[in-house]
């Protein structure tokens, strides 16, 4: 039998100097995660689109058992390139934001009803680059002490809470077959979370922060 990784919220709190001062893993992390059409997108060709800016928090915070969680939230259906998927809270930078930071903190707290005030930025990760709808996101990792409670807008369905150890079980990882309005029947590289297929974007940030957990 497979012995899973459990991780209880006092561990990840002993883990978070090193999670500040460990080398990032990059784009050679995000990459494993990647789907194929992202891959041929280098920086100087992502500059030259002159991309959105966005940012998005990978929340942590401990479960009723006290284990280490972080959030997902499925978002509302709509007429647009990122309907219905999996993904962190966020969204693009406003002109009233003074950093990308608080874009996150104003982004989850619209979203799911999280305050700004609750919650310690650990550290900020690589940002991806999202072709489809043309954004920069920045990710920050973050945490809140307390198991919170969450408030929905009307840009997400429901709130997915996922268990760190199942994010560091390598058997979380998959490959499905997409069909999207910008691909058709290609294999894309995945993890498999509570029942649900975590791909793109999200996918490349989870698998840098697996690596930094590692």
């Amino acid at each position: 039998m497979l012995k899973l990784i459990v991780l209880n919220f006092s561990d990840f709190k002993n883990k978070i100097a090193a999670l500040q001062t460990n080398a990032l893993g990059g784009l050679d992390a995000q990459f494993k995660l990647a789907p194929k059409m992202r891959l041929k997108y280098d920086a100087a060709s992502i500059q030259a689109k002159n991309p959105r800016k966005a940012a998005v928090l990978a929340l942590f915070y401990p479960n009723k058992q006290q284990e280490t969680c972080f959030l997902l939230t499925k978002r509302a259906h709509y007429q647009g390139t990122h309907s219905a998927q999996i993904s962190f809270p966020g969204g693009k930078f406003d002109a009233t934001d003074s950093s990308l930071q608080e874009t996150a903190f104003r982004e989850t707290f619209e979203e799911v009803g999280v305050h700004k005030t609750t919650i310690t930025i650990i550290r900020t990760l690589t940002a991806v680059f999202i072709p489809p709808s043309n954004f920069l996101a920045t990710p920050f990792i973050g945490y809140t002490p307390h198991q919170p409670t969450f408030h929905l807008n009307h840009e997400v369905d429901n709130t997915i809470e996922v268990l760190l150890s199942d994010l560091l079980n390598d058997d979380r990882i998959s490959s499905v077959m997409m069909n999207t309005s910008y691909m058709n029947s290609t294999a894309v590289p995945c993890f498999k979370l509570n029942d649900y297929i975590v791909w793109g974007a999200t996918a490349m940030m989870l698998s840098e922060i697996k690596e930094l957990f590692k």
